[in-house]
């Protein structure tokens, strides 16, 4: 299998998603990844991680699927799914075939965070197991949405 390199989907700092405050994501059981705590300023526009097919697509979270099956899930913040998308801009549609880097979600993650949330992004390469997954990005260090995050495979 030819490795795929996942994008940073926001701008910000790179977290161990092991420290994510939330137990399906922390504990890698829905997949192996990294997380971003995205800037207030720079943080606001996710885009693709991958070139694929969008299967799944919330205001808080979206699925880009790769033409040979793996797909990557982007969760925008903790426990945003209870915001009812207020605060979100879709800039896409599930099926919309997308090329990495693509804008797909316009938010706010300063107004996430002064609701009382986490704002921390989970990506993460669904259904892999921790040995397919090599993160590109150190934990600590800042990163612009569009640089190489992981590489699967």
């Amino acid at each position: 299998m030819t490795a795929l390199t996942v994008l940073a989907p926001v701008s910000g700092t790179v977290v161990d998603v092991s420290d994510v405050d939330d137990p399906v994501f922390s504990a890698g059981l829905v997949g192996p990844g990294l997380a971003i705590e995205p800037d207030g300023v720079q943080g606001t526009e996710a885009v693709a991680p991958i070139t694929g097919t969008i299967v799944k697509l919330h205001p808080h979270a979206f699925v880009v699927q790769h033409d040979d099956g793996r797909a990557v899930l982007v969760h925008l913040g903790i426990d945003t799914v209870k915001l009812g998308g207020e605060g979100f801009t879709t800039h896409a549609s599930e099926g919309d075939v997308v090329q990495r880097g693509t804008v797909l979600v316009s938010w706010d993650p300063a107004a996430v965070r002064e609701g009382g949330r986490s704002a921390v992004c989970p990506v993460v390469a669904l259904e892999a197991k921790p040995d397919d997954v090599d993160s590109l990005a150190l934990v600590g260090t800042t990163i612009t949405h569009g640089e190489d995050l992981l590489t699967w495979g």
